[in-house]
């Protein structure tokens, strides 16, 4: 019934979608591989499918998937997105790991049954949380192996899943493993009637990183506060409440790395009209001691600089760009404050502000406040720095418990 009613209503909807694909931006190309017309030769070799609708899913397990490679090299990997922005960070990042990246198919009995035809995957792995009914119940059908890896589920979705349990429960069933990022999850799963001796807590695969080699000396001459991947209008933002703090904590040093070193001119007027000292990194510089701001304007030292830093601000989060990621900070144990636009690392900001790792405020003036508290009180900074790195090595492992769970799945 339910492949019925959404083949009918793929027909009807159909030519509209021919006609305004563009405005959803798909191109001619995209459609037709969403159809499911993918070429692809499969050798008589496994094939393992890895699905992440779009940037975010596809940064989650592009780690993932190298690891893959380099621990199945004789298995077919093929990855899928649902956007053409995801196509695009897709390509960019795998092209010279992957066999196949191309668009998931329309989720039509019609749609679904060519492209599992023309993939023939043995198992398929679809990062954090879609539920497609009929790619479900084909894979059933068929033996292939679907797992969710990497699953969460905000808790507006889980309210509308758990009104329609009745229809969710018997789909998620299908699926052979449902490997969560937290218990929260893990539990929010079991409550809407999943197995529970094929849904496990794997933690967070974003977490599985490691701090970069630090290959050259700074002397910082003093604390500092690092501005990292700064946007138009933030830097302002990062002025004023280091005028402010700068007045309270006198050995205080500021650090800002821009987003894009186009702007590079731009920083430079808003720091010279500030009245504040400055240089930049690419002058060689290697301390602090003569001014109070230093702008980075070289690329690949960014992630070293978290390093040196004391408290970090993560810029693309006071315009709608939608936050970077914090963990750069946090692997270095070093408090975090965001702006309100976080939702490009939504759940890694939920992780971190659960405990009591990093902060996230809605205004200029809560963000001085919470840089005046790290910097006044030790024993508030020194508990923000541990629960840092106790939420780090929590979340970590998530790599090796799904490689170890693809070589079980594949026996």
């Amino acid at each position: 019934m339910i492949g019925l009613i959404s083949e009918i209503i793929f027909r009807l909807i159909y030519p509209l979608l021919l006609v305004f694909h563009k405005y959803g931006n798909y191109s001619d190309e995209a459609i037709n591989l969403k159809k499911g017309n993918v070429k692809f030769d499969k050798n008589n070799t496994k094939v393992i499918m890895f699905h992440g609708v779009s940037v975010g899913e596809i940064n989650a397990i592009e780690k993932l998937i190298k690891k893959t490679r380099e621990t199945f090299p004789d298995i077919k990997i093929v990855v899928t997105t649902g956007t053409n922005t995801g196509q695009e960070i897709a390509h960019k990042k795998l092209d010279n790991v992957v066999d196949l990246i191309t668009y998931f198919p329309f989720d039509t009995p019609s749609c679904v049954k060519k492209f599992l035809d023309n993939i023939k995957p043995d198992l398929i792995l679809i990062a954090e949380t879609e539920i497609w009914p009929n790619i479900a119940i084909e894979c059933k059908n068929r033996g292939i192996k679907l797992c969710i890896i990497n699953g969460r589920i905000s808790d507006r979705t889980y309210n509308s899943y758990k009104k329609l349990k009745f229809f969710f429960k018997p789909l998620l069933n299908f699926y052979s493993g449902i490997l969560t990022q937290s218990t929260e999850d893990l539990d929010k799963f079991l409550s809407l009637g999943t197995n529970p001796d094929t849904t496990i807590r794997m933690n967070n695969l974003k977490f599985d990183i490691t701090a970069p080699e630090i290959t050259f000396d700074f002397d910082k001459c003093g604390k500092v506060l690092l501005a990292a991947s700064t946007h138009s209008g933030e830097d302002a933002i990062v002025l004023n409440v280091y005028k402010e703090l700068k007045a309270k904590h006198d050995d205080l040093k500021l650090i800002i790395a821009p987003r894009h070193l186009t702007r590079k001119d731009e920083v430079e007027t808003l720091v010279g009209e500030s009245g504040f000292t400055y240089g930049f990194r690419s002058e060689n510089i290697s301390s602090m001691s003569d001014i109070d701001i230093m702008i980075l304007d070289t690329m690949g030292e960014l992630s070293k600089m978290f390093a040196y830093s004391d408290i970090s601000f993560i810029g693309g989060s006071f315009n709608k760009t939608g936050g970077h990621n914090p963990l750069e900070s946090i692997i270095f144990s070093k408090p975090v404050i965001s702006g309100p636009s976080i939702h490009n690392f939504k759940d890694i900001y939920a992780i971190i502000q659960n405990a009591k790792a990093g902060f996230v405020v809605k205004t200029q003036n809560e963000f001085y406040k919470v840089a005046d508290k790290l910097l006044s009180e030790p024993k508030f900074y020194e508990n923000t720095s541990k629960a840092g790195n106790e939420v780090f090595k929590s979340q970590q492992g998530a790599l090796d418990f799904v490689i170890n769970f693809i070589q079980r799945e594949l026996k």
